[in-house]
């Protein structure tokens, strides 16, 4: 008789387990990952006494979301197997933690009709109702192709200084999984600044980024297609779309740097170095900012001028590109919305991309992602600045709103750049980034349609009535 209530329990579950979504099993999966994360980290065998579990949840879940945020220094508190442990996390979360789920998805639940397909199809951003298999093992091909000759040139050209050969081995291995992860994390505690002046390690650092922020499908776009690149119609319009908007943030983000440090005189800044080394330190910066989370040079409200931090801030929040391992809306929805900003400005009702119009319902998906996400960081803003949160003792260095904010949208866009606040706040400061980073990563409109469900379309239609804007 005991057993009947164990069996009862059993089957609930069961059924609990098939009727989920693909967005409830993508935020189940990762908590579940994360609670696995945390209690492996924080055992002996991968981290010393220093880490607890809150340091480890905190890790873990910028792990995971490959945010790059850490109260911990990497190299210092986590041994060998720990940062393998930690390095394992970033392919986890960055390959694609929904790719992931949802082709568990197709083993737990041992159904994929049409509609199922559909759902995993927008789960990874992807068109039609291709199987998910092809397309994880597409991403897995690309990801190890690309991150092994990254390793291979770092080793070779980067980290010369290091005369470890494993030591080398594995610190180039480390940097390119999180790079191409858009994670963030380094082994130490000044993260790339000691290679500030290194064009090999900036260089393939900033690549790494590029084509893991772009996306795999991009990539494969461009390889399909490699011996007819001379016509680039031939290349997808979201293929055209991303190339260009990542080529003009990238460009004007560095000009922008340039120009709002070039007048920042701060002996602590970028003020007393050279022309070429503040070229190399904002083009860096600019591809990182955006999405990963590097650093060459100390980041402070001291070291950056308001504008400067303001510049970054916006970098962050358009993030990467859909498919892709960074966070943010996307580039893809930043130049829809530039587009429909044209179309009004212009007096169309429609608007074009390419020479291609792109249809009302992607448009209003665009300006909901936008809108959600702004309303997000608002509401972290305001529950950051909720009592002591940086620290609780009197006399304890306060943050300005700045740079508040500036922690927010880095953590909401998994980014992980910080100016020194994130290891100062209190735990609920810390709670606070810890959801923006988990909802950063699955993204706003897939946890709502986690909390919500999808409703069908209703079929009664009404009448239009203009309004005035």
């Amino acid at each position: 008789m005991s057993r009947a209530p164990l069996l009862l329990s059993f089957k609930a579950l069961q059924r609990w387990r098939h009727q989920l979504t693909v967005p409830q099993f993508t935020v189940v999966t990762g908590l579940l990952v994360i609670t696995a994360g945390t209690v492996v980290l924080a055992s002996p065998l991968c981290s010393t006494d220093d880490v607890g579990l809150w340091q480890a949840l905190f890790t873990v879940t910028s792990a995971i979301t490959v945010t790059g945020l850490s109260v911990i220094v990497v190299d210092r508190d986590l041994t060998l197997f720990g940062q393998m442990v930690l390095a394992g996390l970033f392919i986890t979360g960055g390959l694609g933690l929904m790719a992931i789920t949802t082709f568990l998805q197709g083993f737990v639940q041992g159904r994929s009709g049409l509609r199922q397909r559909l759902d995993k199809g927008r789960a990874l951003d992807e068109f039609g109702v291709g199987g998910i298999g092809p397309t994880f093992n597409s991403i897995l091909l690309t990801a190890t192709g690309v991150m092994g000759l990254g390793t291979v040139v770092l080793y070779a050209f980067g980290f010369t200084d290091i005369e470890n050969p494993l030591q080398r081995l594995w610190a180039s291995l480390f940097h390119v999984i999180s790079a191409y992860n858009n994670a963030g994390f380094g082994l130490w505690a000044k993260n790339l600044e000691a290679y500030r002046d290194n064009p090999v390690v900036n260089g393939v650092i900033a690549s790494m980024i590029v084509l893991g922020g772009i996306g795999w499908r991009v990539v494969n776009d461009l390889w399909v297609n490699r011996f007819r690149l001379q016509r680039l119609r031939r290349l997808s319009l979201h293929t055209r779309l991303v190339l260009r908007s990542t080529a003009l943030l990238i460009v004007l983000g560095a000009l922008g740097l340039l120009l709002t440090e070039h007048f920042g005189h701060d002996a602590q800044g970028m003020g007393p170095l050279s022309l070429w080394q503040k070229l190399q330190i904002t083009l860096f910066q600019s591809v990182s900012t955006r999405t990963a989370g590097f650093n060459t040079i100390p980041l402070s409200a001291e070291t950056i001028s308001d504008a400067g931090l303001l510049l970054m801030i916006v970098l962050m929040f358009i993030g990467a590109s859909p498919g892709g391992t960074g966070g943010g809306i996307k580039t893809t929805t930043f130049a829809i919305l530039m587009g429909a900003t044209r179309s009004t400005l212009e007096g169309r009702s429609d608007v074009l991309l390419h020479r291609r119009q792109i249809p009302d319902a992607t448009v209003l998906r665009a300006v909901g992602v936008t809108l959600a996400s702004l309303l997000f960081v608002v509401l972290m803003a305001l529950l950051l600045g909720i009592g002591p949160t940086a620290g609780g003792m009197p006399g304890h260095q306060q943050y300005s709103f700045l740079e508040k904010l500036f922690t927010c949208v880095s953590a909401f866009g998994t980014v992980g750049l910080d100016l020194g606040v994130t290891a100062n706040l209190n735990r609920w400061g810390q709670l606070v980034l810890m959801v923006g980073m988990f909802v950063g990563r699955i993204g706003i409109l897939l946890l709502l349609s986690a909390l919500y469900g999808s409703r069908p379309q209703a079929r009664v239609s009404y009448p239009r009535e203009d309004l005035y804007v």
